[in-house]
């Protein structure tokens, strides 16, 4: 499995070169970038410029661009408009599209080849015309990001009946969006209804997966072994896959101390997952 880290973890901050030196440093594979404007602003000509000179001169490649969830800058009270291309108003729907193609403009500089799509928000519900407008939003945003080299990849969401996978595997079948992944996060699945039986209704569709932990209680986006998700079932589902998917750690920043380096985590996250993959082996075999 390719190893590779988001951007998620410097999200309070504006992304730098200096960021992405850390995440290279700290052993990634490659780097998935969250598309938050107080953090990667990609309206920004100046910001996009200086994230796509750095990845132009390293070996670390741009996996994914994780799509804005809000239109503007977060304030400190978390506020601002949600870009929801399934909302039941129409104009509510374009403005959300918009926002994301102009994210996806990014790909014109920064070499990334995924999309990670969020469709809807917690409590939107799940009914005919969720669906109409679901693949009317992934068909338009796929014509979009197609001629930029990017593939969409819908992501699993908590509490939110549109991004359940059967019902993501329903939008892919009934749209025929044979090119259009899915990004299994594992926290959400542990939310809802198991990680397990959500690697078994995506399958072979997974092109990604965002790991970290929980309790089982909210998405705390804890490092993995922090909470209580089964790490050996887990690593030997993802592992059976055709395709193994790449692991993308999506965490919020909470090292245990001062003397502790990202870099340091990061590869004892390592192999804590490689540990997790071997167990889950054996246990198979046993």
């Amino acid at each position: 499995m390719l190893k590779a880290i988001s951007t998620h973890i410097f999200l309070k901050h504006r992304l730098h070169a200096g960021h992405l030196d850390i995440l290279s440093k700290s052993g990634a594979e490659a780097i998935e970038i969250f598309a938050a404007r107080q953090h990667f602003d990609y309206t920004s000509r100046p910001q996009v410029r200086e994230v796509a000179d750095w990845f132009h001169a390293n070996p670390v490649p741009a996996w994914a661009l994780h799509a804005p969830l809000r239109a503007e800058a977060e304030n400190e009270r978390g506020n601002g408009s949600m870009v929801n291309v399934v909302h039941v108003e129409k104009s509510h729907r374009i403005d959300a599209m918009d926002e994301v193609k102009r994210a996806l403009e990014s790909a014109e500089q920064i070499p990334f080849r995924h999309l990670i799509l969020h469709l809807g928000e917690r409590g939107d519900q799940w009914s005919p015309r969720t669906l109409e407008h679901a693949m009317t939003a992934v068909e338009h945003l796929r014509a979009f990001a197609r001629p930029l080299g990017v593939q969409i990849l819908l992501e699993n969401l908590e509490k939110n009946e549109v991004a359940q996978p059967e019902n993501l595997m329903e939008i892919l079948s009934v749209g025929h969006f044979d090119d259009i992944g899915v990004c299994l996060d594992l926290g959400h699945a542990h939310l809802g209804e198991g990680i397990l039986p959500a690697i078994a209704t995506m399958g072979e569709r997974i092109r990604s997966v965002h790991v970290h932990d929980n309790a089982g209680d909210k998405d705390a986006h804890l490092w993995p072994g922090e909470g209580t998700i089964a790490w050996p079932e887990t690593m030997q589902a993802l592992l059976a896959l055709p395709k193994p998917p790449a692991a993308v750690l999506e965490i919020h920043r909470n090292l245990e101390g001062p003397s502790e380096t990202l870099a340091a985590r990061f590869r004892r996250t390592l192999e804590f997952l490689d540990s997790a993959a071997s167990a889950g082996q054996n246990e198979r075999l046993a």
